[in-house]
């Protein structure tokens, strides 16, 4: 193949929910080119599972793809980086799948990240109040693994025993290419309750290595009946971790690279979680003129934060000092950029909640027809809509349009900063009117209430010792420029777009830039390779911040109400009850 004149290149890898991507960048960070492939999924109930075969058959395919486009030779991949989702991958002794389904299809090896089978597991895994728990914002999630492990060993005992090695996987990625089973920094401390700190007198990134995995907390995993995974040398959860872009192995093994078509040894760097590589992907795409003369880097850095917002958002933030903060996940030591503390907020559902609230509507079906007749996406349509009523209605601001609107949109919960995964969300100021235009009132309310949402995770992150005054946004929901405009004019933030919006994808090519020695270490990597696209600053306007503030007040209160209207309706029930009982 020729090469084009193509010099040395990095490979990025993410594999997402749907489907496994792999993205080419040269060594200014320019996507040269991208492939994605399909993956499969099964759905029932709260169980979701997928294939690790099928996943690696998807991710060889995706880099073979890339490559062509990109018009890239083997020789030319310096190397590569694997972000993935936080599911969970059991394989035996030989590396061959073990299920984890009720079905016991072999296929079926991995819990899926969404998977909610283990909600009462994290329920009793909290209830135990340890203090391993304070460094995952007070108690874990029924998304992170120990629940999930514990959830398995309890219902498919054969399985259990069979499963030689279990991995989040990301970490199986770069374990299927290399051989090497050493696990990241970023996929023990955020969703295997590994305490990272335990390395932070010893090591420096620059003292790259192995580390003999001591960060396991053992009384922990005694106390909540998983005991037998640290016995011996922990070799099924992992025996040594690393930091992200640590060069694993020998790099790539002779079958991962023929499999791949890349070359065998080509170095590949320990691995992120997607949403984290997407920070590494974007957190120095600061333009010139933003960067302040009056600040180190250090300090710096600690006053951004990046939203990864897709179907749900993760809010990432680093700081130099561990900073705990209820409801919010971390502190989380090297997880993300190493050497800082992470802190990572989230809203359960964002692109998903705008799909649902759009494809329910009366008036979704015609609009989606037009949309389709002008080439564009019934968001662009809506958007237009906007813009064509703020001037008929002669409103003095597009967001005004929605006074008489409010949404709390948690209706898949509220994982930060009340961690309350039994909230649901509110719709207030509906009527009768089916129309495009009383559609489009609705996305913008919610809209708004998710930057309302962005806006309370930001101000609470700042109230227990952060110093967030910019964000930098990348995922689907970044192209979205009134999305970012209503967002910067409700936080009251500059937003910085990346040049490249495939963050994601660059986060893994940083880690292969870093593990192929170009880089002495991660930032210096983000430093070279993160380009800033776009500015979108907060309205000038007056009349715009004090209607969010109105606006902001409301959203906050429809929590409240909704907590009282909760107790209330308990309080009733459980005095009815009592009166029956009584009866009797």
């Amino acid at each position: 193949m020729s090469t084009g004149g193509v010099g040395a290149v990095f490979l990025g890898v993410d594999v997402g929910t749907g489907s496994a991507r792999a993205g080419i960048f040269d060594a200014k960070g320019k996507l040269l080119g991208s492939a994605s492939s399909p993956i499969q999924i099964w759905k029932e109930k709260d169980c979701i599972e997928q294939s690790s075969t099928d996943i690696w058959h998807a991710v060889c395919a995706a880099v073979k793809s890339a490559c062509s486009l990109a018009n890239v030779a083997p020789e030319n991949v310096v190397g590569l980086g694997f972000a993935a989702t936080c599911s969970l991958v059991a394989v035996d002794a030989d590396g061959s799948p073990v299920s984890v389904s009720w079905s016991g299809d072999a296929r079926r090896n991995i819990i899926v990240w969404m998977d909610h089978r283990a909600v009462d597991q994290a329920e009793r895994i909290n209830a135990r109040n340890s203090p391993v728990l304070q460094y995952c914002g007070g108690g874990v999630s029924p998304e992170m693994q120990t629940p999930k492990l514990l959830w398995v060993k309890e219902n498919l005992q054969e399985s259990w025993t069979m499963v030689c090695r279990w991995m989040d996987l990301s970490d199986w990625l770069a374990y299927r290419a290399t051989g090497d089973d050493t696990r990241s920094l970023c996929t023990t401390v955020c969703k295997w309750t590994y305490l990272g700190h335990a390395h932070m007198e010893q090591w420096k990134e620059s003292d790259s290595r192995d580390m003999e995995a001591c960060g396991w907390d053992e009384v922990f995993w005694e106390e909540i009946g998983l005991g037998d995974l640290v016995k011996g040398n922990r070799a099924k959860i992992g025996r040594s971790v690393a930091f992200p872009g640590h060069p694993l192995g020998y790099g790539l093994t002779p079958i991962a690279a023929k499999e791949l078509g890349l070359l065998p040894g080509t170095p590949v760097g320990t691995s992120l979680i997607d949403a984290h590589a997407g920070g590494v992907g974007v957190m120095e795409s600061v333009p010139d003129a933003e960067s302040k003369a009056d600040m180190s880097d250090e300090q710096a850095i600690c006053h951004r934060m990046v939203l990864v917002c897709g179907t749900s958002t993760c809010h990432m933030a680093v700081s130099k000092n561990k900073l705990f903060i209820p409801g919010v996940w971390g502190p989380f030591w090297s997880a993300m950029v190493p050497e800082f503390w992470l802190t990572e907020g989230g809203q359960s559902a964002t692109g998903a909640l705008l799909d649902y609230i759009v494809e329910n509507h009366a008036a979704a079906p015609l609009l989606a027809n037009h949309a389709a007749s002008q080439s564009i996406s019934i968001y662009e349509l809506l958007n237009r809509i906007l813009l064509s009523m703020t001037h008929e209605q002669n409103v003095g601001f597009l967001s005004a349009l929605t006074q008489d609107t409010h949404v709390l949109p948690d209706f898949h919960g509220n994982r930060s900063p009340l961690a309350d995964p039994k909230s649901k969300g509110v719709i207030c100021g509906l009527t009768l009117d089916t129309s495009d235009k009383h559609l489009a009132l609705l996305y913008l309310a919610t809209i708004q209430g998710i930057g309302y949402g962005t806006r309370h995770i930001v101000e609470h992150c700042n109230v227990h010792g952060h110093k967030i005054n910019t964000l930098l946004a990348c995922g689907g929901l970044a192209k979205n420029l009134l999305y970012i405009q209503e967002h910067a004019d409700i936080t009251g933030c500059p937003i910085i777009l990346p040049r490249e919006n495939e963050s994601v994808l660059l986060g893994a090519a940083v880690l292969g830039a870093v593990a192929a020695k170009k880089y002495p270490g991660v930032r210096d990597a983000m430093k070279s390779l993160n380009a800033a696209g776009k500015v979108v600053y907060p309205s000038s306007d007056p009349r715009v911040k004090k209607y969010h503030d109105a606006k902001y007040q409301i959203f906050r209160s429809l929590y409240e109400q909704q907590l009282s209207h909760r107790s209330a309706m308990a309080q009733a029930l459980q005095e009815g009850s009592m009166a029956v009982a009584s009866d009797h």
